[in-house]
């Protein structure tokens, strides 16, 4: 059984959920440390995601939506909030002028999914293109800005060991391009569209058919991880025992489901079909606190939470079940990758077991 290279998982990733109230500016706090990354969906009522972070900058014109091709800072402007900084122990929020404020509606509930870099910024030169990064060796997470090329390159990244998934957006508006994600089960010449539901898709340009490095990732001439003269935002993550995991599983169609082993309680689980169509699944232990596990969002959707328990899992000190026989999430024979953050290391690093869901008995 090994042992767990972080004890407290809290210190590095955290969701925190919190109400609207139209306060302007507003800092929510909770998180536990500053974060690096953000990402925010109204949990009430439909509306775009929000995704900030510390390279590009909090602020006006700086937010991301993972549901659309948009480009950054096109979520409508000031009318709808927006994340105007990192603090502390949280981010400060300005609220929106309009009933489609995506951050801080009066009444809304939403949710807030954090993680920690470096709190800073440094420059990259391990590849063919000099990026800017943030990095935490420790959680093995980094946020990478590099302009593209539109030709063979290589990115630096600055984890030290090799990133088991990596989301792209290419942040301009002409033409406005989807988020690409790689993930270490499809293999080099295959992507995901973080804002589609589309299976996986060959592509040898994407990752120019090259697994990444503990220095580098690698790009050619695609236009949603390359185009030549357009600015790029890249998040990195690599695998760390007890805190992260990133594998895939296959579907059995059953609700007494496939049951992935993640060696950690999770306290958030991302998943998605690759052999098929499917919409991404995002379950955390902040807006379902007990099994069955079955309040979603959908990072390709902008619609509210889901409450129905058609894509139900059950999370468990050592890993995840599959409750329900959905075809998004556990359908007969196809395959699903999944990315996964810890609440508790199912075994500490000093060999012990921790306090969980045993087994999902609570």
């Amino acid at each position: 059984m090994p042992f767990s290279n972080i004890d407290k998982p809290s210190k590095y990733f955290n969701t925190l959920t919190y109400t609207g109230d139209a306060v302007s500016p507003r800092t929510v706090t909770g998180v536990g440390f500053k974060p690096d990354f953000t990402w925010i969906k109204n949990r009430t009522r439909a509306g775009s995601s929000a995704l900030n972070d510390n390279v590009r900058g909090a602020g006006l014109n700086k937010e991301l939506s993972s549901e659309t091709t948009n480009a950054e800072g096109n979520n409508g402007g000031s009318g709808y909030g927006y994340i105007s900084a990192f603090a502390s122990d949280g981010f400060t929020l300005t609220t929106g002028s309009t009933a489609y404020d995506i951050v801080n509606r009066s009444g809304d509930s939403y949710v807030s999914w954090n993680w920690l870099a470096s709190n800073t910024t440094a420059s990259n030169t391990s590849g063919s293109i000099t990026s800017t990064v943030s990095v935490n060796t420790t959680s093995g997470f980094s946020i990478v800005s590099y302009a593209g090329t539109g030709t063979t390159a290589t990115v630096g990244h600055g984890l030290g060991v090799a990133p088991k998934m990596i989301i792209v957006k290419n942040r301009n508006a002409s033409p406005a391009e989807s988020w690409a994600v790689y993930h270490s089960t499809l293999g080099t010449n295959k992507y995901l569209l973080l804002n589609t539901s589309d299976a996986s898709a060959t592509s040898t340009g994407m990752w120019n058919n090259t697994a990444p490095t503990s220095t580098v990732f690698s790009l050619y001439n695609e236009e949603k991880t390359n185009k030549v003269s357009t600015n790029l935002i890249a998040y990195c993550f690599a695998e760390v025992k007890g805190f992260s995991k990133f594998g895939s599983y296959t579907g059995n169609g059953s609700a007494d489901g496939t049951f992935v082993y993640t060696g950690f309680k999770p306290a958030f689980i991302l998943r998605k079909a690759s052999s098929t169509t499917g919409y991404w699944n995002l379950h955390d232990n902040k807006r379902d606190t007990y099994n069955l596990s079955y309040l979603r969002l959908f990072p390709d959707l902008n619609g509210s939470e889901a409450t129905s328990t058609d894509n139900s899992l059950d999370i468990l000190s050592n890993g995840f079940k599959c409750r329900a026989t959905n075809t998004d999430t556990n359908g007969s024979g196809s395959t699903y990758i999944y990315m996964a953050f810890a609440e508790n290391p199912f075994v500490s690093s000093k060999g012990l077991p921790t306090t969980a869901r045993w087994f999902g008995l609570s």
